[in-house]
């Protein structure tokens, strides 16, 4: 089994209400190969929400304490996408997940590049929170 990004899967669960399917992605759902999840949802961020970007570091720096996720009016949501990643986390291991399918630059997902912390959709390098800890967990990552 793999874990796709569930806005991947057409899941209308971004920040904006939107998706963004991907048709290898889609595939793999109506065979039964993938399931969609999303971290930001399993954190208990609404839909909309405003949109977020890590500021200080990348998601391994928000895993050890040393960055934090906010959102565009300058809330601090670290606590949400860190509750977000663990379950996805949780879920992978007990389904024996080697590999995930994640939606690139994102706060959560984003797999070797993500938003810089400007609010001005310029990259730096780094993952996700959810990237973050699944890599630490030996589970392969690919951005689509």
């Amino acid at each position: 089994m793999i874990l796709v990004s569930a806005c991947l899967a057409g899941h209308q669960c971004r920040y904006d209400g939107s998706s963004c399917p991907d048709p290898e992605v889609l595939e793999m759902i109506k065979s039964f190969r993938a399931l969609p999840v999303c971290p930001e949802e399993y954190g208990i961020l609404p839909i909309p929400r405003f949109p977020s970007e890590i500021v200080g570091g990348n998601g391994e720096n928000v895993l050890d304490g040393s960055a934090w996720v906010v959102d565009s009016r300058g809330n601090d949501v670290t606590s949400n996408y860190v509750e977000g990643a663990v379950k996805v986390l949780k879920l992978a291991l007990s389904m024996d997940v080697q590999k995930v399918i994640f939606k690139r630059y994102s706060p959560a997902c984003g797999c070797g590049f993500i938003y810089d912390g400007t609010f001005r959709n310029r990259l730096k390098i780094g993952d996700g929170v959810c990237s973050a800890l699944l890599k630490r967990n030996n589970i392969i990552i690919e951005s689509k």
